[in-house]
């Protein structure tokens, strides 16, 4: 009898560790088909591979599930920094609806995207679009119009050079391309469905934006934190990209609820940070990953305390 309380705690101790790591975790994302759906699925594949129990429930788009994470429904899912920082301060199109409860779980890799059009069209160039039939409305995904404005004005264009076919989203801005609907639509580079389209239509191929002086400025009046990047041919470029090619690149984060436990999302965290390379293996964009970048400008967003304890521990936190 004098060793049952020690057993029985033991017992405790070994329930109350299996509980912890079978903690269920949801993991918003957009459609199948989107960056933001291949985002989340390839993180939770690695979280389930080191005993963190995360499923993936897709959604329309962040215009949705940023504030159901918010309010708790959801607990985490990928967003780009600057929609993020407007679910957070309920601002554009979040306005007079903030999102209190939102918290920066990480920095990740640098989202690219690019307006795509058929290889064999004429079309080289954004200035090529004047008059030609694109996507545009998303009224399911509305981070997409001030990208697209952005891309718009680095050739001195605004949205009435082009000829307007209405979609609610990223997705669908594929499908319409790839029905025959519009000579062009906008998609992360890399992502399923752009490498849908190549194979739909014969190859694809991403317009040029030509950089100049004030190029960036012109950019960043439509999205704050958007800057150009040199993309090089390559897997992580995926297709479409078949030269150098400067494109629009803008920070990517992972939001998280502030309701979602502190052990959950330091194991979240801490996953991303020692599985970089496997991220890049299962998802050909998060080869531009570097860890150490995990901590960074979050947009006026406040960091999940859970992640801080982590980023504190391997020496990357910023007071």
């Amino acid at each position: 009898m004098k060793f049952m309380k020690p057993l029985l705690l033991a017992g405790a101790l070994a329930l109350s560790a299996t509980a912890a790591t079978a903690q269920q975790i949801s993991v918003a994302t957009s459609n199948p088909g989107s960056i933001y759906h291949s985002i989340g699925t390839v993180i939770a594949k690695v979280l389930n591979e080191n005993d963190v129990n995360a499923t993936v429930q897709p959604a329309t788009s962040p215009n949705q599930y940023l504030p159901l994470i918010s309010a708790g429904e959801f607990d985490m899912g990928p967003v780009n920094l600057q929609e993020l920082s407007y679910a957070y301060k309920g601002e554009a199109w979040f306005s007079g609806r903030p999102n209190p409860g939102l918290r920066l779980l990480a920095l990740h890799f640098p989202l690219r995207v690019a307006i795509f059009v058929r290889a064999d069209s004429d079309m080289t160039n954004v200035a090529d679009l004047k008059g030609k039939r694109m996507t545009a409305g998303y009224t399911a995904q509305k981070t997409i119009n001030p990208q697209n404005a952005a891309m718009y004005a680095t050739a001195g264009m605004t949205e009435a050079d082009i000829s307007p076919v209405q979609v609610p989203s990223v997705v669908g801005g594929a499908n319409a391309f790839m029905s025959g609907a519009s000579d062009a639509f906008m998609f992360a580079l890399g992502a399923g469905k752009v490498r849908e389209a190549d194979a739909s239509v014969g190859g694809i191929r991403a317009l040029k934006i030509t950089k100049e002086g004030d190029t960036e400025d012109r950019i960043r009046e439509h999205w704050p934190v958007g800057y150009l990047t040199l993309v090089e041919p390559g897997p992580a470029a995926g297709p479409g990209v078949s030269e150098p090619t400067w494109t629009l690149t803008y920070p990517q984060a992972i939001a998280a609820g502030e309701n979602m436990s502190d052990d959950a999302v330091y194991a979240v965290a801490k996953a991303m940070y020692e599985n970089a390379k496997e991220l890049g293996q299962l998802l050909p964009p998060f080869r531009l990953f570097k860890p150490d970048t995990m901590v960074g400008d979050s947009g006026g967003v406040p960091y999940h305390p859970g992640a801080i304890k982590f980023y504190r521990e391997v020496g990357i936190w910023k007071d």
